[in-house]
């Protein structure tokens, strides 16, 4: 199947390492220096609609695979179906479900679909009431797309209305005010065809740059697959109590969803909860769903752009998947680009070191990479590198990915340590 993958990130890099396992003849636009081993990398401006469809018609695409959330909330999935082309995706009214966090409870509300508290601010005058409501912590959300960074959850109230100040002089700024929710956190992707929903396996990542979950939040850090301290029966109530119930309100407002619904859910003392809706595959979470996935990824993605979802059925791993962020010097205050990475690639060699992917069960994802003159790679994105490793237990996963990691070289790089440790250690539990 020819397939055109829209991105240029680690999830990109994670949906063609799947995708071409599956067989698929693979165009990625724009790419990156790891996709270009497993497909034709093209330019394209990935949130210009009118690009991406003449692309797709160029190269002659059975099937477009739209991975970040910009394009699809600027119409590109739109486009692309109305040139016929089967997309996995949702139109751009759809994704509003994350363009816009006002919007995603708005949907919540009407499907009943459980959730925080909120207040929706326009003003600083209403953002300081609605936190000295809820008290602290605070938790405070841009209402817009903003790269997995738009939210601060502090107890310090100076920090909050810092924020909340910065998010409302946007143009259009608004803010989301919510109450804070105890309990660890959950992803869980599900497919969707419009209609019918189809869960995949649940993951936990890591959204502070400090060890300890300390510091700023970040696009992630890390993640890992299965959770062996989810209650039974977690997938199936997030589906009947969420997932559904979402979709099928979108199908009843005229705009059915057809794509990727990352639900973001904490499991609070007083059950669960949303935190928020994504529109697409969440990253870094993708890198280890897909290292457990079994069933071939072209045929799945391709059944939920054409209705057919009814039909399928996953098969996993009963393996565990870890992921490791290497990230830039700075991030995410002010990454330092262009610095000179080894241990990724065959150009390790020079300097002696075997590459990561020489151990098995090992390997790298390009997030933020490019090539140097001299065909070196270099680092040129906040979150340089993912580094997934598998093993029978999560121990033996850990180990392996950390194994990768110290394989690489990047001055300065930042890089959390305990990813998956209070897992490893069974300190993760779920409030009564």
């Amino acid at each position: 199947m020819k397939i055109l993958l829209i991105g240029s990130g680690a999830r990109e890099h994670a949906l063609a390492r799947s995708l071409a396992e599956a067989g698929a003849d693979l165009v990625i636009a724009p790419g990156n220096p790891g996709t270009a081993a497993l497909g034709e990398n093209r330019d394209v401006v990935a949130t210009d609609p009118v690009a991406v469809a003449a692309l797709a018609d160029e190269v002659g695409a059975e099937l477009v695979v739209v991975g970040p959330e910009a394009p699809l909330v600027a119409g590109v999935a739109d486009a692309v179906r109305a040139a016929g082309t089967p997309v996995f995706g949702p139109d751009a009214a759809a994704a509003h479900l994350e363009g816009s966090k006002a919007f995603a409870k708005e949907i919540m509300a009407a499907a009943q679909v459980p959730t925080a508290l909120a207040h929706v601010c326009d003003t600083l005058a209403e953002v300081e009431a609605a936190i000295d409501a809820f008290g602290a912590p605070y938790v405070i959300k841009d209402d817009g797309l903003a790269a997995g960074k738009g939210v601060v959850v502090t107890s310090d109230r100076a920090e909050a209305l810092a924020h909340a100040e910065a998010c409302l002089a946007k143009a259009g700024g608004t803010v989301v005010v919510e109450e804070f929710l105890d309990g660890p956190e959950v992803s869980l992707f599900c497919l969707s065809d419009g209609r019918t929903v189809v869960p995949l396996a649940p993951a936990q990542d890591f959204k502070r740059i400090g060890e300890g979950d300390t510091g700023l939040n970040t696009g992630g850090m890390g993640a890992y697959s299965p959770l062996d301290w989810a209650p039974a029966g977690l997938v199936d109530e997030v589906v009947e109590r969420v997932a559904q119930p979402t979709i099928d309100e979108l199908a009843r407002r005229g705009t059915p969803f057809v794509g990727l619904l990352y639900c973001g859910l904490a499991l609070t003392s007083r059950g669960l909860r949303v935190i928020e809706f994504n529109a697409r595959f969440g990253d870094p979470e993708t890198q280890v769903v897909l290292a457990r996935l079994r069933t071939p990824l072209d045929e799945v993605l391709l059944a939920a752009a054409t209705g057919r979802l009814e039909d399928v059925s996953l098969v996993w791993d009963e393996g565990v998947a870890v992921t490791v962020v290497v990230a830039a010097p700075g991030y995410p205050e002010s990454p330092s680009l262009g610095g000179v990475l080894t241990g990724v690639d065959v150009h390790a060699e020079k300097d002696g070191a075997a590459p990561v992917d020489s151990l098995p069960g090992v390997w790298v994802l390009h997030a933020g990479t490019a090539r140097g003159d001299s065909g070196e790679l270099v680092s040129s994105g906040g979150r340089v590198l993912s580094v997934v490793g598998t093993g029978a237990t999560l121990a033996e996963a850990r180990v392996a990915t950390y194994q990768g990691v110290d394989r690489i070289r990047l001055d300065g790089a930042r890089i959390r340590r305990d990813i998956a440790l209070a897992a490893e250690r069974g300190e993760v539990t779920v409030p009564e």
